[in-house]
């Protein structure tokens, strides 16, 4: 062997290196099959991807359904994989961004319960807030902590917030199954 060899095969990635990104590319196919529609339009995927993925959540036999997991790692490998991955942070709220957003808002939303002036600062953040409905919410959620029941109102006082805030649903929440 000559030393040329060994330097001409470093210009492009080994066949192992090759290998691992087309595998990492089906896991993250795999990834997708298992999100609801919402969730699959929340990422904004590439119209042939998003058919594949569709395609392949309605296969139940195991042999077809990986073969199509292996073809949608395949056409994985033809489009940006950054955008989709950053969307599959998003919604695994991965975001260090998404997960700054959710904590200020429950901690305003802890401000509001424990101080009414606090509307005046979410008027102020979002005026075209309907305060009488908040007023009522925060109310509600007050008297569920006194009488120790589930905290629907607080939570609602809270998808109100990131409804506000012009954000997106929690994953958790989601049930649209077509």
């Amino acid at each position: 062997m000559h030393e040329e060899d060994f330097t001409e095969s470093t210009s492009r990635p080994s066949k192992t290196k090759q290998k691992e990104a087309m595998h990492e590319l089906r896991d993250l196919g795999a990834e997708l099959v298992e999100l609801s529609v919402g969730q699959l339009k929340k990422i904004k995927l590439p119209e042939e991807i998003f058919e594949a993925v569709r395609a392949c959540q309605k296969i139940t036999a195991h042999g077809a359904r990986r073969r199509q997991v292996a073809y949608l790692g395949k056409l994985m490998r033809n489009v940006d994989d950054e955008p989709i991955r950053a969307g599959l942070a998003l919604l695994r709220g991965e975001s260090s961004a998404e997960i700054a957003r959710i904590h200020r808002l429950e901690r305003l939303r802890l401000r509001l319960l424990e101080d009414e002036s606090t509307l005046a600062d979410i008027a102020a953040l979002w005026p075209s807030v309907d305060l009488q409905h908040l007023r009522q919410l925060r109310r509600n959620a007050l008297k569920e902590q006194e009488a120790k029941k589930p905290p629907k109102n607080f939570r609602a006082i809270f998808q109100l917030l990131q409804e506000l805030d012009g954000a997106p649903a929690p994953v958790e929440q989601e049930t649209d199954d077509e």
